[in-house]
């Protein structure tokens, strides 16, 4: 193996997730103070992201492995995302906003998997190897936060522009990672090769359905931290919010490394009811915390986010990969990616935005306040069913021992 390909992979991983967390986390400011969005618009031009994670990685994917390298998959994409968002950050009104956001998810969402795809090919030892190159997404997201709040131009449109440079960057960037091109046979796209029947037929263990339908839940509240968390942090006057929001991602890097310690004695069951507590927890703090002697509560929310992450989602995907048959694994996680960063933070989007909404209070100057303190009861409130319900439904002795054998892997 070359020397420079593991560093080629790293940054690669840097700039994309750069791209995603300087715009993202922010947008819902943008949109509610400088531009006066209602909630229910900020939710749908989030929801965009769940939008481009349903649809696009099929189409994308398919072509990368029938058509063309993908690194050249990955500069098309990218290239096209520069230009949406220079376009996206010039527009002052929700539909052609809306729409050139939706048209950017499209094109940004297949390069999560295509990244990781490509990155696969070229390391020896993916378990072993991946976990350093793909901490390097993460502090992409940290920077891109610590740079935002440090600029102080969450309110801006600023953010999206300096994300559209940086897709422009990948794109060129794209053509010094290693050549990637396809391995399958050339065939015709066809949706029935999607989800074949022994992935589908996975819905007929109940305790496998019952983890999909709370999984499909629990993203539903997800999407109110996602849209909402950097606009509330601002409303209650909270400075550099966008920098102290990568104390998030910082907690879910050190989360990783305790799961192997706590997946010992808790087992998947109660991993997933930790990570699902969290999200409860995480919620009432916000509603009660403020930015003076509440501020500790506020810091526990963020920092939350890495066993909020890492024990359900993680826990997650060791859990699809230990059920589903050795061949059709790959399958078998697009489809849970598909139910939850898909349909259930869609559905989260929309119902985020009616909430907020419901709780908000416009001006004649058109500036809106929310009472943030039952929005975020609310999301509490919701993720607090989903855990009650999955907590008395689900059992899966089965897989314990099975689960245990992939720990090492989580660890990376």
């Amino acid at each position: 193996m070359n020397a420079w390909v593991k560093p080629k992979l790293a940054a690669m991983m840097f700039l994309e997730y750069f791209i995603w967390g300087v715009w993202y986390v922010t947008v819902g400011t943008w949109l509610g103070q400088h531009l006066h969005f209602t909630g229910a618009e900020i939710g749908l031009v989030a929801g965009t992201t769940a939008i481009g994670a349903i649809f696009s990685p099929f189409l994308a994917g398919w072509i990368a492995d029938n058509l063309l390298p993908t690194q050249y998959v990955l500069a098309i994409l990218h290239s096209l995302g520069g230009i949406l968002l220079l376009l996206a950050a010039s527009r002052t009104s929700f539909a052609p906003l809306y729409v050139l956001v939706l048209l950017y998810a499209v094109c940004y969402m297949p390069t999560l998997s295509l990244t990781t795809a490509l990155a696969f090919r070229h390391i020896r030892d993916p378990k072993m190897e991946f976990g350093p190159i793909r901490v390097l997404g993460s502090a992409g997201w940290i920077v891109a936060g610590l740079l935002v709040g440090g600029l102080k131009i969450e309110a801006t449109a600023l953010p999206m522009q300096l994300a559209a440079g940086a897709s422009f960057l990948m794109a060129i960037y794209c053509f010094v990672l290693p050549h990637t091109p396809p391995l399958a046979t050339p065939q015709r796209f066809a949706v029935s090769t999607l989800f074949p029947k022994d992935v589908l037929g996975l819905f007929r263990q109940r305790s496998f359905a019952i983890f999909v339908a709370a999984s499909f839940l629990i993203c539903i509240p997800l999407q109110f931290y996602y849209a909402f968390t950097n606009l509330f942090l601002n409303q209650i006057g909270i400075h550099n919010a966008a920098g102290k929001m990568t104390g998030g991602q910082m907690s879910e890097l050190a989360c990783m490394l305790l799961i192997p310690w706590f997946f010992q004695r808790l087992g998947v069951k109660y991993m997933l009811v930790a990570g699902m507590s969290a999200w409860v927890l995480r919620y009432a703090l916000f509603a009660y915390g403020n930015g003076e002697e509440g501020m500790w509560m506020l810091w526990g929310g963020i920092i939350l986010h890495g066993i909020c992450y890492d024990f359900f989602f993680v826990t997650g995907q060791i859990y699809v990969d230990r059920k589903a048959p050795v061949a059709l694994r790959a399958a078998a996680q697009g489809m849970i990616t598909l139910i939850t960063y898909g349909a259930g933070m869609l559905v989260g989007s929309w119902l985020s935005g009616i909430i907020v909404d419901h709780y908000a209070t416009t001006f004649a100057d058109g500036s809106t306040m929310h009472q943030w303190r039952s929005i975020w009861l609310v999301a509490s409130a919701c993720s607090a069913a989903v855990l009650i319900v999955f907590l008395f439904t689900f059992s899966d002795r089965s897989s314990e021992s099975d689960l245990s054998h992939t720990l090492p892997d989580v660890t990376l």
